[in-house]
C-alpha cells in the first residue's frame, strides 16, 4: 500500500512528461499540414493548368489521369512527412516501403490494364489515328469511332463495331487516311 502513492505520482508525472513532449510536436504537425495544404493545392492547380493545355477535348482524360496520379503522389509525401514531424519516423518508413510492395503487386497485376493506359495515350497523341479515320488493325479494316485510354472501338464496313484493347493496335496499325485514301 505504501508503494501506491509513489507509482501513482510516478505515472502522473511520465504523463505530464509526455504530454510536454507531445504538444510541440502536434503542433508542428499542424503548422505543416496548414502549409502542405495550401502548397499542395497550388501545385495541383499548376499541374492541371499545364496538363489543360496540353490535353484538349477528347483528350482530357489522359490530363485527368496525370493530375489525379501528381496528387496521390503529393499526398502521400505529405503524409509520410506529418508522420516524421510527430516522431514517427520509423512508422512513416515502414509505410513507405510496403506501399511501394503494394504498388509493385498491383502494377504486375494490372500490367495489361496500364500497358493499355500507356498504349491509351500514344495514340490520343498520334496526329495520324484520330476519331473518323480508316485504319487497319489486328486485321480489322474500318473507322475509329472512339479512342479511350484502355480501348479503342473501330466501326467496320459491315456495320459491326469492333473493340480492341490499345495495347493490341499501338504500334501494329495501318493508317487509310481521314477519308478512306491512304496516305
Amino acid at each position: 500500500m505504501t508503494q501506491l502513492p509513489s507509482l501513482l505520482a510516478r505515472s502522473i508525472a511520465d504523463f505530464v512528461e509526455g504530454v510536454a513532449v507531445a504538444i510541440p510536436r502536434l503542433l508542428s504537425g499542424a503548422v505543416f499540414l496548414a502549409l502542405a495544404y495550401g502548397t499542395v493545392r497550388i501545385a495541383l492547380s499548376l499541374v492541371r493548368a499545364s496538363v489543360r493545355r496540353v490535353y484538349v477535348g477528347d483528350r482530357e482524360l489522359v490530363g485527368d489521369l496525370l493530375v489525379t496520379l501528381a496528387a496521390i503522389f503529393l499526398w502521400f509525401g505529405v503524409a509520410l512527412t506529418f508522420l516524421k514531424i510527430l516522431g514517427m519516423g520509423d512508422v512513416a518508413a515502414s509505410l513507405g516501403t510496403a506501399v511501394g510492395f503494394i504498388a509493385l503487386g498491383v502494377s504486375y497485376a494490372l500490367s495489361e490494364m496500364i500497358e493499355d493506359t500507356v498504349a491509351g495515350v500514344y495514340l490520343l497523341r498520334d496526329p495520324d489515328f484520330n476519331v473518323g479515320y480508316r485504319v487497319e488493325a489486328k486485321g480489322v479494316s474500318g473507322t475509329v469511332a472512339a479512342i479511350e485510354l484502355r480501348k479503342t472501338r473501330i466501326d467496320t464496313d459491315d456495320g459491326d463495331r469492333v473493340v480492341l484493347a490499345n495495347r493490341e493496335i499501338e504500334g501494329k496499325w495501318t493508317y487509310e487516311g481521314p477519308d478512306g485514301g491512304t496516305a
